[in-house]
């Protein structure tokens, strides 16, 4: 009798966590869920539309800074983004001899804390039209409004608009982007 209720206790706790898992709000990107109980790695290396970005967190070895705590702010490029920089700027930019650089670039997209869209859009009010950013690089990115959408300038005055926002994780927020922000 014992064991049978310990078959039904543990079967009872294996649907639990299967409906927990399942009810989560999740946000698609790059055809898969973005579970917010994962982490942002956890989640990004399932997004098809993130592969070069994920390679680039790999070769600039901020895998697991990228899966601690946080919490993050990450304004994340598809695919389609890298593939506007230069031909062979990313080639280059994963050597082991450019992993500084890289890392420059890549934390530039990161801002420390948890920033939803209506935060991002309530420091843009409350900066008059613009809100200063500072990223986890040192840098200043500078988010503005273009109609409904958050747009992002970095600092060479190139600009990147959120195309799917609040896709969050247990230790941040990813923002998806489409264009790659330059220190």
């Amino acid at each position: 009798m014992k064991t049978l209720k310990l078959l039904f206790s543990i079967v009872a706790l294996s649907a639990i966590s299967q409906v927990s898992f399942a009810q989560e709000k999740t946000v698609m990107v790059g055809g898969a869920p973005m579970y917010p109980s994962k982490n942002i790695i956890e989640n990004a290396v399932n997004s098809k539309d993130h592969t070069t970005l994920v390679a680039a967190v790999k070769a600039a070895g901020l895998v697991e800074t990228l899966s601690g705590p946080g919490p993050f702010t990450v304004f994340a490029p598809t695919n389609k983004a890298f593939d506007k920089l230069p031909k062979g700027t990313v080639e280059t930019l994963v050597k082991p001899e450019n992993k500084s650089t890289l890392t420059g670039i890549l934390t530039y997209h990161v801002v420390p804390g948890k920033m939803s869209a209506a935060d991002l859009m309530k420091a843009i009010t409350d900066g008059g039209g613009k809100a200063m950013l500072k990223t986890a690089s040192g840098g200043t990115l500078t988010a503005m409004m273009k109609g409904k959408k958050i747009e992002l300038m970095d600092a060479k005055g190139g600009t990147s608009t959120v195309t799917i926002a609040d896709v969050n994780q247990s230790n941040g927020v990813i923002h998806v982007i489409d264009t790659v922000l330059m220190p």
